[in-house]
């Protein structure tokens, strides 16, 4: 463009897109796996060790390039932190759940009570998702504080909304901290399912805080394979 917005995308590189999308994807895989878990259905532990491995694959490389590259995006050195320390720390989570998952996917088809084996194995994570949880709500209350998450207007779409930057910034900012009080929750989720039960508090708060965020990311994910590409060709 001859007016308006440049960006040298030498050192503005991006794919939150894939991130996105695989996180909303490994927010929802875990929903579906502890709702099947915790009313006692049948469940494919091989079929989820696969996902999980997929989707922590994705996350923890991706992840783990953008934490360790300082800065990763010259103009929005916040990223490392926003972006790439969650997806890190939810793809190595995603990967020791496929390795158990696999390992015991013989015991988990044969136990009368999968719940309680998997909820064992989580119990211990409890203070590390907890901290991940807080985590996420902070960068919530930064998005707020900062103005985060505005879309130029150079960007199809979303970039409607650069003359109103609350709307979007309220918006991811929203997915944000719904997410953290999945996470709060899981642990006593987990418990719950570990002790036999069904349809507890904990459980719904957990399993619709991470569904609806889960969904949100691999929409607004996918949404973005478009709006970023358009925004690399009008900036160009």
């Amino acid at each position: 463009m001859d007016d308006g917005l440049t960006i040298d995308w030498t050192v503005m590189p991006t794919y939150n897109t894939i991130m996105a999308v695989a996180a909303g994807a490994g927010l929802l895989s875990i929903v579906l796996l502890g709702w099947r878990v915790s009313r006692g259905q049948a469940f494919s532990a091989e079929g989820h060790a696969v996902n999980f491995g997929v989707l922590g694959a994705i996350l923890t490389i991706t992840g783990a390039h953008m934490t360790l590259t300082w800065p990763f995006a010259a103009y929005f050195p916040f990223d490392n932190i926003i972006f790439g320390e969650p997806s890190l720390a939810l793809g190595v989570l995603l990967l020791a759940a496929a390795i158990v998952l696999w390992r015991r996917r013989t015991a988990l088809g044969e136990a009368e009570r999968p719940g309680a084996a998997l909820a064992a194995v989580a119990a211990p994570l409890a203070i590390i998702i907890v901290g991940l949880g807080l985590s996420l709500i902070a960068i919530a209350a930064a998005g707020i504080a900062f103005q985060l998450f505005t879309a130029p207007p150079e960007e199809p779409l979303t970039g409607f909304f650069a003359q109103w930057p609350w709307v979007e910034t309220i918006f991811i900012s929203g997915l944000y901290a719904i997410t953290g009080l999945g996470a709060l929750t899981f642990p006593l989720a987990a418990r719950d399912t570990g002790r036999g039960r069904a349809g507890t508090a904990a459980q719904y708060v957990t399993g619709i805080a991470l569904g609806l965020s889960g969904i949100a990311f691999l929409l607004f994910g996918a949404l973005n394979f478009y709006t970023h590409i358009g925004l690399i060709v009008n900036t160009m």
